[in-house]
């Protein structure tokens, strides 16, 4: 297991488009860290110069202490899955699991123990005789899994590998892949455009946008303290609503009526003439069934339902707005850069799945104002993020690795001599003081 630190890396190429941009990440031993962000953001390039596949322009890349810019893949002890799986099919499973083995002339009683152990992991071991043909999609991906882990490297890295699976498939995989982390312990790079494995797989998410680090945190800490509009409208499905705002003593103006603000929070955005409000869908409620301890802590408002969506658990109700042309056209350049359908101006509510508010008609909505989040239309910075109670999130998210790395070593579940104790654990550790 190694440690890997990224210093200023910047990928161009010929064109001189920087597709990787001054990049600087450290990833600690035993660490789970996510890539994410929309297609063309970098983190697949980012992925493909920490194993040595692309040429570095410039930054170092050091990998368990050792700068590894010069070094070959082979060199560097690092094992990569890929989104296609790259099984051989004329191979049983047994033979693609021990391939590296193979290539590294490991004696034939080490390949057959490490193997058997790897597939005990990965529930493989009634298919190790039969080829990729015959296998399921989450059955070949556990294989090209199978194959990463026997080489006993430094570290995992993982290229989009439940692009290719169905939707339930990808859900099992996502516990699959976060069992056998916590259980080696090994330092782990993920890269995915799906915001819901970067949520519940990773210690820390890496969000990239046009090459640059946006925000590293844990995922709870890039849910509710956003360091910015770009950040704030990829994390979280439904996305979150912007709404344009004007402020008015200690009110902010909004099309849904006022929201009160507390004294650091008009501190803090005052002065700016026009401000966009971010307000997750699951802040309003059905006012109709607030529950009356709360409801002092939010204003209600009136509004024209367009749509809704019953769901079974949850519905959801549709609420168009007017809006100033340039926060319409501002919602649309970011939805384009989102890789998602156009941020029109409405605002997505969720509300019980028992409430009777339709379509067509005009309801009572309440919404909680002490979850809101005041952005500069300009910069798009979060004027009202408390860094402070991020840290802490990351910090809580840290303390809760650790013990889940700790039971993994005190219940002895172990792969191939590779412990999930000592570096695992003080890798979490030190993940969450970074």
């Amino acid at each position: 297991m190694a440690s890997i630190e990224m210093k200023h890396i910047v990928k161009q190429y010929g064109d001189g488009y920087p597709a990787v941009n001054d990049v600087s990440l450290d990833i600690a031993d035993g660490e789970f860290m996510i890539l994410v962000g929309p297609s063309g953001c970098g983190k697949s390039t980012l992925l493909r110069m920490i194993v040595g596949l692309e040429d570095i322009t410039s930054g170092d890349m050091i990998i368990g202490g050792k700068r590894v810019n010069d070094l070959a893949p082979r060199e560097r002890n690092l094992s990569m899955v890929f989104q296609n799986y790259a099984l051989y099919p004329h191979m049983t499973v047994f033979e693609n699991i021990a391939f590296p083995l193979r290539l590294s002339k490991t004696p034939d009683d080490e390949v057959r123990r490490r193997v058997n152990e790897a597939s005990d992991v990965l529930e493989l071991k009634e298919h190790l005789e039969r080829k990729p043909a015959n296998l399921s999609g989450g059955q070949r991906q556990r294989v090209a899994m199978g194959r990463a882990i026997v080489r006993q490297a430094e570290a995992f890295l993982f290229d989009e590998p439940l692009s290719n699976l169905d939707a339930k498939l990808r859900g099992q995989m996502r516990t699959e892949i976060s069992r056998l982390q916590r259980r080696l312990g090994i330092t782990t790079v993920y890269v995915t455009h799906d915001q819901t494995e970067a949520m519940t797989l990773g210690d820390r998410v890496c969000v990239l946008r046009k090459g640059k680090i946006q925000q590293v945190a844990s995922p709870r800490e890039l849910y509710e303290q956003p360091v910015n509009l770009f950040v704030a409208g990829f994390i979280g499905s439904p996305p979150m609503n912007f709404l344009p705002a004007t402020l008015e003593g200690n009110r902010l103006q909004t099309p849904f009526g006022p929201i009160a603000l507390d004294e650091r929070q008009v501190a803090a955005v005052q002065g700016r003439d026009l401000l966009l409000v971010g307000i997750r869908p699951e802040y309003f409620e059905d006012a109709s069934l607030v529950d009356e301890a709360k409801r002092p802590y939010g204003s209600v408002f009136r509004a024209r339902v367009d749509v809704t969506e019953w769901l079974g658990d949850s519905q959801y109700a549709y609420i168009p707005y007017e809006a100033p042309e340039a926060i319409t056209a501002q919602l649309r350049d970011l939805s384009r850069e989102l890789d998602s359908e156009e941020l029109r101006t409405q605002a997505i509510v969720s509300i019980d799945s028992t409430s009777r508010i339709r379509e067509g008609r005009e309801a009572d909505f309440w919404l909680d104002s002490r979850k809101v989040h005041v952005f500069d239309p300009q910069t798009g910075e979060n004027l009202t993020r408390d860094a402070e109670a991020g840290a802490r999130l990351t910090q809580m998210a840290s303390e809760d690795r650790v013990e889940q790395v700790q039971h993994a070593q005190a219940t002895g579940q172990t792969v191939g001599g590779q412990s999930s104790g000592g570096s695992g654990a003080s890798g979490a550790h030190r993940a969450g003081a970074a």
